[in-house]
């Protein structure tokens, strides 16, 4: 028998796909229920990445409760997949369901407070303090509060984009990190 939530609101995409641009109206968001949805945005040219969202994460929620247009792309990053929620759903959830409104409101929150975060970050002029700084956000971020190992992935070119530097400098700050055994890399996952 099949998940009639994902029956009623359910989507599958693939990697590439584009679930919306910057600058369009948008009238539904996206639940993550499993692969990858990164959010960028284009500055002079180049895209940055500002989040690689996963499940249990939303998307494209800012749009429809502010009835602005969309600030950043989503595009899939590994195939996923999503609930599709409309304004009226979303207001009919928030208004029957307080433990719903709660976990929206907290996930703002804590999005807000890894944006400032991010600011930080960048405030920081040596190199190596921004990569630190960086990595202990990205930590917070992934801290499930369970004591297990800290595990994310980010590759090179990503944490240049979010700490301003070039990608040779950060893979050699990060190595560098690896040596001294603060971080470890498997898979493409840091630990």
């Amino acid at each position: 028998m099949g998940d009639p939530l994902f029956a009623k609101y359910g989507k599958t995409a693939k990697a590439g796909e584009v679930l919306f641009a910057a600058g369009e109206k948008g009238a539904e968001m996206f639940v993550v229920r499993s692969g990858a949805i990164r959010i960028s945005v284009e500055s002079r040219g180049v895209e940055k990445t500002l989040a690689v969202l996963g499940p249990g994460e939303f998307v494209g929620e800012m749009s429809i409760l502010t009835d602005q247009p969309r600030s950043a792309t989503a595009t899939v990053q590994e195939d996923a997949e999503l609930l599709v929620v409309g304004v009226r759903v979303l207001e009919e959830m928030i208004v029957h369901n307080t433990e719903i409104a709660l976990r929206l409101i907290r996930k703002l929150a804590r999005r807000l407070e890894s944006a400032d975060a991010l600011i930080r970050v960048l405030l920081y002029r040596d190199p190596r303090e921004r990569v630190i700084e960086n990595l202990k956000r990205l930590a917070r971020i992934h801290d499930a509060g369970d004591g297990a190992p800290l595990r994310f992935k980010t590759d090179f070119n990503e944490m240049a984009e979010q700490v301003g530097l070039e990608p040779a400098d950060v893979e050699e700050i990060m190595l560098r990190l690896v040596n001294a055994g603060f971080v470890k890399l498997e898979d493409g996952t840091w630990i």
